[in-house]
């Protein structure tokens, strides 16, 4: 909607321009005209200039007429006919009649007024707004507190707010009514109340005034602070002195407080150790005659049981003793079956010899008569078997019939290999032996 109350605006003046321009321009012809006597100029148009103003003034009326709201804002309609007219237009577009209504806007968000310190002058160069505000207590001292006050404005009352109150509130209506509450009040207290005993009863009084004496003006107070108060240099002095002794007597009173505890305990603890000690030597007492009692019921088992062990133990030894000739003549009758079967075993080692020296005899013989027989049918195997018997020590040599010689150990190798003729049949010839 701003957009197009702009863009009326803009038509508007640019037809007024328009008109201006048109009405220049044919002056301007004209001067022109009579200064050189060419060209002819054409006739002011006036009808032009006038139509274009006449329908410049509709889209400029119709802009007017629109008003906009901004967000946290509320407006009010004066007439310069009527004056005030009641009801309050709230954020959004609006139309009034242009030329003769007006809008007076108010912000409705939250308001703060605030008086500060010393220490807040300092921080700042615009001292009316922090400066604090003096008030005169009981004791006719001055205070100087730092009070904030939070507050908004009513909108279902902006009419009245706009015919009745001074303008802007901020500054013509709230700080007088706020410092005239407090300076009413703070006198009915001491500076001691004020500070410290009270201090919150003074801040709820007040804000209770300041609210029924804003909110009959159409103004919500939402909340009054009492932030600081400044007291005066001689009076704080002797308050500090008067604290600092407050804090002593209530620090002793706690460390009295804190050692009669202290003394309390340790009668408490002496107490408990007696109780400890006796309920100890009670109960010491009662396991010493409970521990008697004991052994005395445990000796009627005990005696019964100790000469059962002792029957036992003579059985055992009894047993042990049975036990003991019993493994003796097991072991001397296992001595002498062993001596027994080593007999035995000795006897059939010696069948055993005999019986094998009568084979091995036998066999001998056996072998002696097969050999006889061998050495009837080849007598030449006797030197073979001399000197396979001597063939590690003595060399033999044979010396045939033709003259040829030969080494028997030649012959002895070739033993094995069947003898070797040349065709003829004549019997093996005969040599001559020697030794060396």
């Amino acid at each position: 909607m701003l957009a197009l109350k702009y863009l009326l605006l803009a038509g508007a003046i640019g037809m007024f321009i328009a008109a201006l321009a048109v009405v220049a321009y044919d002056l301007y012809a004209e001067l022109q005209h009579r200064r050189t006597g060419f060209p002819e100029p054409e006739p002011l148009r006036w009808r032009t200039a006038v139509a274009l103003v006449t329908v410049a003034w509709a889209p400029l009326l119709i802009a007017l007429s629109i008003i906009v709201v901004p967000s946290g804002m509320a407006g009010v309609r004066v007439s310069q006919v009527t004056g005030t007219r009641p009801g309050t237009l709230y954020p959004g577009v609006h139309l009034v009649k242009p030329f003769i209504d007006r809008v007076e806007m108010f912000d409705t968000r939250d308001h703060l007024y605030t008086t500060g310190v010393a220490s807040d002058v300092d921080k700042t160069k615009d001292k009316k707004k922090v400066e604090p505000l003096n008030v005169q207590a009981k004791e006719g001292l001055s205070l100087g507190l730092a009070i904030t006050v939070r507050y908004s404005l009513d909108p279902n009352r902006l009419d009245y707010i706009q015919s009745h109150l001074p303008q802007p509130v901020d500054t013509e209506l709230v700080p007088p009514v706020v410092a005239s509450a407090w300076r009413e009040l703070v006198p009915n207290y001491t500076v001691r109340d004020v500070f410290s005993v009270k201090r919150e009863e003074v801040r709820a009084k007040a804000e209770k005034i300041i609210t029924n004496k804003l909110g009959a003006d159409g103004i919500r107070v939402k909340e009054v602070m009492l932030r600081d108060i400044t007291l005066p240099p001689e009076y704080a002095k002797g308050l500090e002195t008067l604290l600092l002794r407050e804090q002593e007597n209530d620090r002793m009173g706690v460390e009295t407080e804190i050692q009669q505890k202290q003394v309390r305990i340790s009668e408490l603890q002496a107490e408990a150790q007696k109780v400890r000690e006796v309920k100890g030597a009670e109960g010491q007492a009662q396991v010493r005659v409970l521990q008697a009692k004991g052994e005395s019921d445990a000796m009627q088992y005990t005696l019964p049981l100790k000469q059962k062990q002792i029957e036992q133990s003579r059985l055992e030894a009894e047993a042990r003793k049975e036990t003991t000739i019993k493994n003796a003549e097991a072991a001397a009758q296992a001595k002498v079956i062993d001596s027994k079967a080593e007999l035995e075993r000795r006897n059939l080692l010696a069948d055993a010899e005999a019986n094998r020296i009568r084979v091995t005899a036998a066999a001998d013989a056996e072998r002696m008569k097969s050999e006889a027989l061998v050495l009837k049918q080849n007598p030449l195997l006797i030197n073979k078997i001399v000197a396979e018997r001597l063939s590690d020590k003595i060399q033999v040599m044979m010396v045939p019939s033709d003259g040829k010689f030969f080494f028997a150990n030649d012959v002895f190798r070739s033993m094995g290999a069947p003898p070797q003729s040349d065709g003829e049949d004549d019997p093996p010839p005969h040599g001559k032996q020697g030794q060396r």
